[in-house]
């Protein structure tokens, strides 16, 4: 084999071995699915994660649905308004019984990062972020 074919034999095998897949990488990332639905706000309390709130904390109640056993409890969600394009993150720490699959319900001050209280309704996006993502 002369030294030109075997340099690029060479270059070829490493650059194969660069190319291949890294094990775990497809485990620890996570699908993000975005939700569009009603957006609502309630006064907030004891929820049904099991901690107690106050009206100006950025709290989401989910439709029971999704909400399931409790494995949302915790986790930010960003939050869209889908009229005039303004968002903000807040933090699962409910169930709403009477919301659909997609709907929210939030508390005073997160809706009112999204729009006026006297306007009740929101059509909104959002998706979960991962679960370790945190507010710096």
């Amino acid at each position: 084999m002369s030294p030109l074919a075997f340099f690029i034999f060479a270059l070829a095998l490493v650059c194969t071995a660069f190319a291949s897949p890294i094990n775990g990488t497809a485990a620890t990332l996570e699908k993000r699915v975005t939700h569009t639905g009603r957006g609502t706000w309630f006064n907030v309390g004891l929820g049904a994660c099991g901690k107690t709130n106050v009206d100006s904390d950025k709290i989401v109640a989910i439709s029971t649905q999704i909400y399931g056993d409790g494995n949302n409890c915790e986790q930010y969600m960003h939050i869209t308004n889908t009229a005039n394009g303004k968002s903000a993150w807040g933090m699962v720490r409910d169930a709403c019984p009477g919301c659909g699959a997609s709907d929210i319900d939030m508390s005073p001050s997160l809706f009112q990062e999204l729009g006026s209280l006297d306007t009740g309704v929101l059509k909104v996006s959002w998706h979960f972020e991962n679960k370790k993502f945190t507010l710096s």
